[in-house]
């Protein structure tokens, strides 16, 4: 699937499928977290669940970007160093688990050419045909906390908000001009003085889950809150961010 690129003792790809299979069989709108992805394994097995019964399940893989030990040892000598490009793209991540998700997906090898080969197991299919799935791969990262509270940061945070609300839909992506705006399953409102046109948005919108409410002002923040039907989760945004940076600095 991925060719010239190693990964040591990789996980049976069906043996995960089985060992999931017998946990979601009857879930296909499960979310599997996969915290320590390595190779992608848990994510390809998700796929062929999915195929086999036309679920919807959903996998979260993380992983940090480590560079092997023996390739490390040649990338210093090189004058390179963790956070240069050139050292990042030999990470774990960026060489083997996206392009693997990737590669399963599309059916196609990095160099785009069709991967050989056939599935064989409870089903039997070329693996060049791929999967009806799809993928966002995100960065984490720290942000400063001024940054946060200013509202400056939003477009670093998008996904976190997308991703909390169920990672279905359309995204909200850029501060919204208006003040406010509705997505596919959460809302997001930046300026209270429109929270009577966002509260009756929130509730035309069928299948939103949560209310994302950006203020400083617990009292105004609960008034939006009471205002928005039961079926909706009001979050303060930011709030528990800024609360942990605080706590970790011994404020």
């Amino acid at each position: 699937m991925i060719p010239q690129r190693r990964f040591p003792f990789p996980k049976s790809l069906y043996a995960v499928e089985d060992a999931l299979r017998f946990f979601v069989a009857d879930k296909p709108d499960a979310v599997i977290l996969d915290f320590f992805s390595g190779s992608g394994t848990t994510a390809h097995a998700v796929m062929r669940l999915n195929r086999q019964d036309g679920g919807r399940r959903q996998c979260i893989s993380v992983t940090n970007n480590e560079v092997a030990a023996d390739e490390q040892a040649a990338l210093r000598k090189a004058g390179l160093r963790p956070g240069d490009p050139d050292w990042e793209k030999w990470g774990i991540c960026d060489h083997i688990t996206k392009p693997r998700i990737g590669a399963a997906i599309t059916g196609k090898t990095p160099d785009g050419e069709a991967i050989k080969g056939d599935y064989k197991f409870t089903d039997e299919f070329p693996m060049a045909e791929g999967f009806e799935e799809n993928a966002e791969f995100f960065t984490l990262t720290y942000e400063a906390p001024v940054a946060v509270s200013h509202n400056l940061a939003f477009q670093r945070i998008a996904p976190l908000l997308w991703m909390r609300a169920g990672a279905e839909g359309r995204r909200i992506a850029n501060l919204p001009a208006i003040g406010w705006e509705v997505a596919d399953t959460y809302g997001l409102l930046v300026d209270l003085d429109h929270a009577s046109a966002f509260c009756d948005a929130v509730a035309a919108q069928v299948g939103l889950r949560i209310a994302y409410i950006v203020t400083d002002d617990d009292r105004r923040f609960q008034a939006v809150a009471r205002s928005l039907p039961d079926s909706v989760e009001p979050v303060r945004l930011y709030e528990s961010y800024l609360s942990n940076f605080r706590f970790s600095m011994g404020r």
